[in-house]
């Protein structure tokens, strides 16, 4: 139980320095075989972009979980404590509602993209699996956005979004 929780709670983490460190070992072959050949794999570029596209929407989800994304909130400063939070809890409301959209929205184009598939160059891979990364991720913002509410509520300090002393997002 203790290996799932860790893994939960470090999901982001594990596969973007697992992702990172694909993409760095097919960056580093590839000059390594045109140094020492002339010539490189052909599949080392294409994976190495695959996973690099795959870094970048899961550190997307990383820094959300980590509150490290940006967040324009100086229009809010001079408002009291719990118009803040009101503004804060819109539009995060607004941020998810969004993410669902562009999820379906997606979704749509990737089935499309299974029914008529375009194989990737390469690697032969249907790249509408490759693409899957990105509803995915965006699921996996929301679903982090709605944890941290959740975590935040029952522990009793959803103030502390707004609260800028205690909480410097």
């Amino acid at each position: 139980m203790f290996l799932l929780k860790k893994l939960y709670d470090n999901f982001e983490e594990y596969v973007c320095a697992a992702l990172v460190l694909l993409m760095v070992f097919c960056l580093v072959l590839q000059v390594v075989m045109r140094v020492l050949t002339g010539s490189s794999f052909a599949w080392t570029e294409e994976l190495s972009r695959y996973s690099f596209l795959w870094a970048v929407f899961v550190g997307a989800a990383l820094a959300v979980k980590r509150g490290g994304h940006v967040r324009i909130t100086a229009q809010f400063g001079h408002l009291g404590v719990r118009a803040r939070l009101f503004f804060r809890i819109l539009g995060d409301a607004v941020w998810v509602i969004f993410n669902i959209f562009f999820v379906s929205t997606c979704w749509e184009t990737i089935r499309e993209g299974l029914d008529y598939p375009e194989i990737s160059p390469t690697l032969g891979v249907v790249k509408s699996h490759v693409e899957m990364v990105i509803p995915f991720c965006f699921l996996l913002v929301s679903w982090r956005i709605v944890e941290q509410y959740w975590r935040l509520w029952r522990s009793g300090s959803l103030v502390s979004l707004v609260n800028y002393e205690e909480n410097p997002q």
